[in-house]
């Protein structure tokens, strides 16, 4: 018998499990929650992307809603699809829907990954901030050495208009700007671009999948939060943090990661303590025995040193990274710390708008401040902050070059980093996957 479905999700995971698991099914999608990201509620997923049987769509309502959506739409299921949870954040939501009549389950992670006819190698992690986006960079440079297009698709971020962002790709920084970017979008396209590599993204990733096939010969799963990849890998590297050791063990579908990968990469091994990283060692071999472990640094390099040196610095950090990945620290910090800053200077007093919600929020960010660009008016909102705050130097700790999207008016660095894995394995189990995939 048919099903009625509510989906639970953050605006990407929740319509990839829709298009792979229910369009054109018989069982019935009658409503998407959405949480996590700010402006992504009370729209809809529109007919072209839900298909027949949805000629208006499928609402998208605020999770607060939740219970009133069960009980009005006499739901049967609720499927849990969005990422960086903590299984006692699960447990309330499970219970929540239980109590509210309907059956709770959680997205099906085999179901949800898409074959290619080339190889794939999937970069996922089991936190937000763990440094899948240097650990990518490294693949495709690895790639580009031996001579191979390589095409990256990066995790959904429609925000905007989701008919128009169905199939999006990304070659120049002109277009970030021609599909109305966010910063969290840029953060995650631009040094891709950069590196020289083409960038898939939008809402539909079977069809992103078939035309990224047409130009690549190997494709390269960019994971977002720590979510499970949207094609089948070849190689599964996932990214662990012994910066947050014990994280890979209670945090949904992070430990999906951890438990199925082909690689675990232990990151930042060069700024962590030996204690975290035996702790991550000792759960990977309990836990992925057959799993490859690889061992890593993410040095962070600025312009000038001798600039942070004695000053009063305001550090500007990726924002997810801070909010849901619960980071105390980043980029920023580290190279504050390294080049001697007098002062981290707390921007709390002197934020404004939503970046002001930001901190009520999430209250244990502390003297960090959050590069939160959901949308013009938090875009704004970041510039006004950062022009407020009182201090000698903007350290801009994310992966985009801040001041060429909005106007600092005080003296700014940039922290770059990349990865520095330690010894061979890694390229040559990257090689291997590019000799060996494809369906």
């Amino acid at each position: 018998m048919s099903k009625k479905i509510l989906i639970m999700g953050a605006a990407g995971k929740d319509f990839h499990v829709f298009n792979t698991c229910y369009r054109g099914t018989d069982d019935r999608v009658v409503a998407f929650t959405a949480t996590q990201i700010p402006h992504i509620d009370d729209r809809r997923y529109p007919p072209s992307l839900a298909g027949p049987g949805y000629p208006d769509g499928i609402p998208i309502h605020p999770e607060e809603e939740l219970v009133d959506l069960i009980k009005k739409h006499d739901v049967d299921e609720v499927v849990f699809a969005y990422s960086d949870i903590d299984e006692d954040y699960m447990a309330e939501r499970q219970k929540t829907v239980e109590s509210a009549g309907a059956r709770f389950s959680r997205f099906d992670v085999d179901k949800t990954m898409i074959e290619s006819s080339k190889p794939v190698i999937a970069v996922c992690a089991v936190r937000t901030g763990c440094g899948k986006s240097q650990t990518s960079r490294r693949v495709v440079s690895l790639l580009r050495e031996k001579g191979l297009r390589t095409i990256a698709i990066r995790h959904p971020m429609p925000y905007g208009d989701l008919a128009k962002q169905a199939v999006q790709r990304f070659a120049s920084l002109e277009d970030m700007v021609h599909h109305k970017c966010t910063i969290e979008e840029m953060e995650e396209y631009e040094p891709h671009i950069k590196n020289g590599a083409v960038v898939y993204a939008g809402v539909d990733y079977e069809a992103i999948l078939r035309e990224a096939e047409k130009e690549a010969d190997v494709i390269l799963w960019d994971g977002g939060n720590n979510d499970t990849p949207f094609y089948k890998p070849d190689l599964w590297i996932v990214v662990a943090d012994p910066h947050r050791p014990g994280h890979e063990l209670n945090y949904f579908p992070g430990r999906t990661n951890f438990e199925r990968a082909d690689m675990i990469l232990l990151n930042k091994v060069d700024t962590a303590e030996k204690a975290g990283i035996d702790e991550v060692v000792k759960n990977a071999k309990q836990l992925n025995p057959e799993a490859m472990l690889v061992y890593g640094n993410s040095p962070v390099s600025v312009q000038d040193p001798d600039a942070i040196r004695g000053k009063r610095v305001l550090v500007v950090e990726d924002g997810p990274t801070l909010t849901h990945g619960e980071m105390k620290y980043g980029a920023g910090i580290v190279a504050a710390k390294k080049w001697g800053a007098a002062e981290i200077v707390d921007p709390r007093s002197s934020a404004v708008g939503e970046l002001a919600e930001t901190y009520r929020k999430y209250p244990d960010i502390g003297t960090l401040l959050p590069a939160m660009g959901y949308g013009e008016k938090q875009m704004n909102d970041l510039e006004t902050t950062i022009n407020a705050v009182d201090c000698d130097l903007v350290l801009v700790g994310t992966p985009i070059d801040l001041g060429r999207i909005i106007d600092i008016k005080k003296p700014s660095q940039r922290v770059t980093y990349d990865l520095e894995e330690k010894g061979p394995e890694f390229a040559e189990a990257v090689a291997r996957a590019a000799k060996a995939g494809g369906a």
